[in-house]
């Protein structure tokens, strides 16, 4: 049975998963009768590729990973309402409001967020993001300013409206813009490859799979001496200016999750690690002094893997919530 937590996060990234072929069931509870997923037809590839502008409809609670505008219109009060946007981790998501129609003196709002939130938990953490919470906020009705186009910090970005008077809604326009060092990014898909490089800059990048999955990193460059030590985070990381550590837990906040384990050296090879988690972090910590790299890979865990070890495998994790 799916956590809580995993339910929300696989409410939004279901619609993914399915224009994928990766989708494994769920109960789509408060979904009305339409389609909840967001099926790529040949039809739509076709149109998109030859430059047409993608328009649908939005849901109350939706999903969206592609550029186009997007129109929401109240049919009845809704008061609990939130479209997310994910783009692929080299991507930056910019939001255009073209059109706004609600009632913002009866109590109505709008707001963009510079990342995710799913029952209070932030993504990025406080701790890894460039700017404060407050500034992480683009209010509607306190700017009142409809030309402004909102663009997030990482490959993630929502919306959270509540638009009471049926017929009310807006219209948003969505692009991607490229990002030549991605940060901190939310996976789409359960298994990838990723390089995450930090170039001189003092920061916190998190890397969050919201899956149990079998992550191997390869290469290594902390600008340290060269060799792998890896321990509990308790151990000498705590004093190194530059280190990556893995992390697990059942929220969306890095901050508020489980530290597994700590990397605080350079190395090429292979150091793999078997975490049944609800969420799977890789957190590089960089000082700035130095241009850090790290090669990982990760596929989603299943329970035959469990049973197994490998050689290079580390010890094992969160078992007790798959």
């Amino acid at each position: 049975m799916l956590s809580a937590f995993q339910f929300q996060c696989h409410l939004v990234l279901i619609f993914l998963a399915a224009s994928k072929g990766e989708t494994r069931y769920l109960e789509v509870r408060d979904a009305g009768e339409d389609d909840p997923f967001l099926l790529l037809s040949e039809d739509l590839k076709r149109e998109l590729s030859a430059g047409q502008i993608y328009r649908r409809s939005l849901r109350c609670i939706d999903m969206l990973s592609l550029e186009g505008q997007f129109t929401f219109t109240a049919d009845q009060p809704q008061l609990h309402c939130a479209t997310f946007f994910i783009g692929e981790p080299e991507e930056l998501i910019t939001i255009h409001y073209d059109f706004v129609n609600i009632n913002c003196q009866g109590g109505d709002f709008l707001k963009v967020f510079d990342g995710w939130i799913l029952k209070g938990e932030k993504f990025p953490s406080s701790l890894d993001h460039p700017l404060a919470t407050s500034q992480r906020y683009v209010d509607f009705c306190e700017s009142g300013n409809i030309q402004t186009s909102i663009r997030s910090s990482q490959n993630v970005a929502m919306i959270f409206f509540r638009i009471q008077q049926p017929g009310n809604g807006f219209t948003v326009t969505v692009k991607k813009n490229s990002n030549l060092f991605p940060c901190n990014v939310i996976s789409q898909t359960p298994s990838g490859r990723f390089t995450m490089v930090i170039p001189h800059q003092h920061r916190n990048c998190s890397f969050s799979i919201i899956y149990p999955v079998v992550i191997k990193i390869s290469d290594l460059i902390l600008g340290h001496l060269n060799g792998l030590f890896l321990e509990k985070p308790s151990a000498s990381c705590a004093g190194v200016g530059d280190f990556v550590e893995l992390l697990g837990g059942a929220g969306l906040d890095p901050s508020k999750m489980f530290p597994l384990a700590d990397l605080c050296h350079s190395f090429h090879g292979s150091a793999q690690m078997k975490i049944g988690c609800d969420n799977t972090v890789l957190r590089m910590v960089s000082s700035g002094k130095h241009i850090n790299r790290v090669t990982f890979e990760y596929h989603q865990l299943d329970l035959q893997e469990t049973k197994t070890r490998k050689e290079n495998s580390i010890e094992e994790f969160c078992f007790s919530g798959i």
